[in-house]
């Protein structure tokens, strides 16, 4: 098989990797994540194409490039990553007692020599929030764990006890639906 790089400097999607076996190198893409579309779903797609377009040329051997963005889109609403910790409590406000979607944008590309292949796709999966006392908020955004997270939440962490239900795969929301991407490479194999 081909070396993978992931064009992402996220933790999470690192994580998500090594738990299915993979081996792979980081290679963070320096691309502008700021979505620019009305639309939130072509814009992630979008976005993670970027990134993996950003870094495939920067190998000459033969490789896989995964790249990928994660929104969290509320009502129509798109929320990226707090810039501060008012920022956070507002979104939790908006979010606790409701549902949103979660979207996560994959672009894989596969280089082997002058023959570049491109796979992308989005995935979304709705998360159920319960309802959250402004005690809770605070209490949770004090622990400055929403503060690298679109929506202001890590559903890995502490804020597992405010999420109702899910709809989907729970390895989107924490930023990489692996099992997904595993289908869509075997189809380049």
């Amino acid at each position: 098989m081909l070396p993978i790089v992931l064009a992402s400097a996220s933790p999470r999607r690192k994580e998500l990797l090594e738990q299915i076996g993979l081996d792979f190198i980081v290679f963070p893409a320096d691309v502008d994540e700021r979505l620019r579309w009305e639309n939130p779903i072509q814009g992630v797609q979008e976005l993670a194409c970027r990134k993996a377009r950003s870094v495939v040329h920067q190998f000459r051997k033969d490789v896989w490039i995964l790249g990928a963005d994660t929104v969290v889109v509320h009502r129509g609403k798109v929320m990226g990553k707090p810039a501060d910790r008012r920022e956070a409590l507002a979104m939790l406000s908006r979010l606790q007692g409701d549902t949103h979607s979660v979207y996560t944008g994959v672009c894989a590309i596969k280089k082997e020599e002058k023959n570049i292949q491109e796979s992308s796709f989005v995935e979304e999966t709705k998360v159920s929030i319960y309802p959250m006392e402004m005690w809770e908020m605070e209490e949770y955004t004090d622990t400055l764990e929403p503060m690298d997270k679109a929506g202001a939440y890590g559903i890995q962490g502490g804020f597992a006890k405010y999420v109702r239900c899910i709809q989907g795969d729970y390895n989107n929301v924490v930023g990489l639906p692996i099992s997904r991407i595993y289908q869509e490479v075997l189809k380049f194999m």
